[in-house]
């Protein structure tokens, strides 16, 4: 039998953890299904440079290209998203967007020439990535204003659940056939899509947003036209530049400096996903009250740069999951804050353009990161690389110091 003290414990955590999910609506957990969903199939991306060198074949150079064009589309996707979103609405949009994403995955897999596989991953990325500013005006949309940096949060640790499972699975599946990646990706997007579908067609919001006035259109801002925003999102890039080593180079530095399986690979990209699922939602509704978003931000930017860099310090297992550990910390404390503050920024008529600039941001970083990775680990290393990413992570914290200052937060409150 368990002491009283653990017993009080015990009871004290699963207290928080209740009041942490306490006030969300229903709307808001379906939307965490639907990404649950798909994020539990998505085994394609976490092992994209590994499928291109080892499986297609292709050199350091041809995978960077490749990866620079899946995130070339996602640029495009989350420009196109935020534009459908604020025209015909993010029902419309995230619905397509998940099937026809999951049928372009499976046209993917008979794909094997270099210039056919560049040309299928830019479309394959600009038509999902169309789903993360409508997912995201959808969450604004259902959420209480109270609540919204929770359901955001709630919407990653879905994901991050998913994400927990996906690459675990894709890890055991790629030891018997690459092929069923893209199979499991293909036909879980799908199946979100329909959920999403059943459960939202009748939903309020599910329609196209009413067009401005003439008085309204005056006053409505484009995101392109603030300049605070636009250095809050150039700042955004550098962090997930560094972030997003994570998708492409930490898993060739898995393989290629310390010969881990597919399946010890897919194990420690899972542990960014577990943590994430564990401890994001207690994490903000603890510090939500406690702390300005700029020190979450600012801190969390810097724990991006350090667990890169510490790879250079510290040789042995224990350390690449040390790392991933911190790393997983430090994407609890930057993007659920950051998303807030972009949904802030907005209006209800502008709110698909600021969440389209705000995923472009990190689709421009999914360009920059393995472009510039695989380029600095071909030439001069991979130590170069941890070295380079500290670096830009402190340059970015720097930024964000300044920035943060005159776009100070206010209480969690939602224009509409």
């Amino acid at each position: 039998m368990l002491p009283l003290r653990h017993l009080e414990f015990m009871y004290q955590l699963i207290n928080l953890y209740r009041n942490a999910f306490s006030g969300l609506t229903k709307p808001a957990w379906a939307l965490a299904l639907v990404m649950l969903i798909n994020r539990t199939g998505s085994m394609v991306v976490p092992f994209m440079s590994v499928y291109l060198t080892e499986a297609l074949n292709f050199n350091l150079k041809q995978t960077g290209i490749i990866l620079s064009l899946y995130g070339l589309g996602s640029m495009a996707g989350s420009f196109l998203g935020g534009w459908l979103t604020d025209r015909v609405g993010h029902f419309r949009v995230q619905f397509w967007s998940l099937v026809l994403g999951g049928l372009l995955f499976l046209v993917m897999m008979q794909l094997h020439q270099f210039q056919v596989v560049a040309s299928g991953i830019f479309i394959l990325s600009l038509v999902t990535e169309c789903l993360r500013p409508a997912n995201s005006s959808s969450i604004s949309h259902y959420a209480k204003p109270e609540n919204i940096t929770r359901a955001f949060s709630l919407n990653r640790m879905a994901i991050n659940l998913g994400f927990s499972i996906g690459p675990v699975l894709a890890g055991l599946l790629a030891t018997i056939s690459y092929q069923l990646l893209f199979m499991a990706d293909g036909v879980t997007c799908m199946l979100a899509g329909l959920f999403f579908y059943f459960y939202f067609r009748h939903k309020k919001g599910s329609e196209p947003p009413v067009k401005a006035t003439v008085n309204q259109a005056v006053v409505t801002k484009s995101p392109y036209h603030d300049g605070q925003f636009l250095l809050f999102f150039l700042l955004t890039i550098g962090f997930a530049t560094t972030f997003f080593q994570l998708f492409s180079t930490l898993p060739l530095y898995y393989r290629q400096v310390y010969s881990l399986s597919e399946s010890q690979i897919g194990l420690l990209l899972g542990l960014n996903g577990l943590v994430v699922f564990s401890l994001e939602m207690i994490v903000v509704y603890l510090a939500t009250p406690r702390f300005k978003f700029r020190q979450l931000i600012i801190t969390g930017v810097l724990l991006t740069g350090l667990s890169l860099a510490l790879l250079n310090v510290f040789a042995g297992a224990w350390m690449l999951v040390v790392s991933m550990f911190i790393l997983s910390v430090s994407e609890i404390l930057v993007m659920p804050f950051l998303s807030t503050i972009t949904v802030q920024r907005s209006d209800i008529q502008n709110r698909g353009a600021y969440m389209g600039l705000y995923s472009l941001a990190y689709s421009t970083a999914f360009i920059l990161g393995p472009l510039s990775g695989t380029t600095i680990i071909s030439t001069f290393g991979f130590k170069t690389l941890w070295w380079s990413a500290g670096g830009l992570a402190l340059l970015t914290a720097a930024g964000f110091y300044l920035i943060l200052q005159r776009m100070e937060v206010a209480p969690e409150t939602l224009s509409d």
